[in-house]
């Protein structure tokens, strides 16, 4: 069973608990937009399902309220940030206001933000980016317990390692494509875990290495106290570029990379390397705007595939879900929301 929400009465309650965890009322308020605006999206694994793990954290003293993005070096176009371990949602938007603006100042901005907490749905700051004009490239690694097997491995040895992509469309909204390296986030796990489903074959291991469609395999421990892991995407590919995503996300950035056993702490660690560039500096803008339709276009008058409602660009389901939401609500399994009530009894808020 689920429940069914306003979105505005969702964020109000979600600032709610997040301000009863000891942040600042427009910090509260920052968190819950981003989150209720990822379950709006379509990305129900993103969204206040995360309110959970968010007050646990704090409470372990892995997310700091109130923590702001510090930065560690200014060379102009090169930026590098420490977030604190601040919340990403925060921490996040400091980093991306500061790229974009010298982005807009020398063409181009390479940004390095080491130590957030959970930065959430990367496509969030892509959509900041192209608001503004601007192509916006990111690479972020995980810090948590790894979930996630190498190809040709049977355990899981790094995290989900997102990688996003979005570009301005002139006239149009934009091309914005945010996905996990592994065949499914995380967060989807738990949602259909706590919704009593399976999964489709392929996207899981068991704790032994074996092929599985339960998805308790990786959000509770098992028998034997360990855990499956989820697949990469694509086989060796997928794998490579969440290699890629580790390496430049974690290691280039300061954060770190994950090599040691697993921990139970529920904080979630990113490291994002993020590259801005704004075509109008590039000189090559009214091209680049011409080109970017034409290319749209001819995809979009490729006859639909049989099942299929035709072709879709990336950004274009999550404005759908968005419209779709805002009207109807946001549902939430009962065992999500039990679990949120919980966190919010955790630090004195009854909601």
């Amino acid at each position: 069973m689920a429940k069914t929400f306003p979105a505005a009465a969702l964020r109000t309650q979600v600032a709610t608990i997040i301000a009863a965890a000891g942040s600042k009322p427009e910090e509260a308020r920052t968190v819950a937009d981003n989150l209720v605006l990822a379950n709006l999206s379509g990305h129900d694994s993103h969204g206040v399902g995360m309110v959970p793990r968010y007050v646990d954290a704090v409470l372990e003293g892995g997310l700091k309220p109130n923590a702001s993005a510090k930065v560690s070096l200014d060379g102009g176009s090169l930026l590098s940030l420490d977030g604190r371990r601040g919340y990403g949602q925060v921490v996040g938007e400091q980093a991306m206001a500061l790229g974009m603006a010298r982005a807009k100042e020398s063409g181009s901005c390479i940004l390095a933000l080491a130590n957030a907490h959970h930065l959430g749905r990367i496509g969030h700051f892509a959509e900041m980016a192209v608001g503004h004009g601007l192509v916006a490239i990111h690479f972020v690694n995980v810090q948590s317990r790894p979930v996630v097997a190498p190809w040709g491995g049977a355990d899981g040895r790094y995290g989900t390692n997102p990688c996003c992509i979005g570009v301005p469309l002139k006239g149009r909204p934009p091309f914005v494509l945010d996905f996990a390296t592994s065949r499914v986030a995380q967060g989807k796990m738990r949602v259909a875990h706590n919704e009593g489903r399976q999964v489709e074959p392929g996207y899981l291991i068991d704790e032994s290495g074996h092929p599985t469609t339960d998805p308790g395999v990786v959000v509770v421990p098992q028998a034997n106290g360990l855990f499956g892991a989820l697949m990469a995407f694509g086989e060796h590919k997928g794998y490579g570029l969440a290699v890629a995503c580790e390496l430049l996300g974690g290691a280039l950035t300061g954060t770190g990379t994950w090599h040691q056993p697993a921990d139970n702490r529920r904080s979630v660690i990113n490291g994002m390397l993020s590259i801005l560039i704004d075509p109008q500096k590039l000189g090559t803008r009214a091209s680049f705007e011409k080109e970017a339709l034409a290319f749209v276009d001819w995809l979009k008058q490729s006859p639909p595939a049989p099942g299929s409602d035709g072709v879709r660009i990336a950004g274009e389901p999550e404005r759908a879900a968005r419209v779709k939401r805002e009207k109807e609500g946001i549902a939430i399994d009962d065992t999500t929301w039990a679990e949120i009530v919980a966190a919010g009894a955790k630090v004195g808020c009854a909601i």
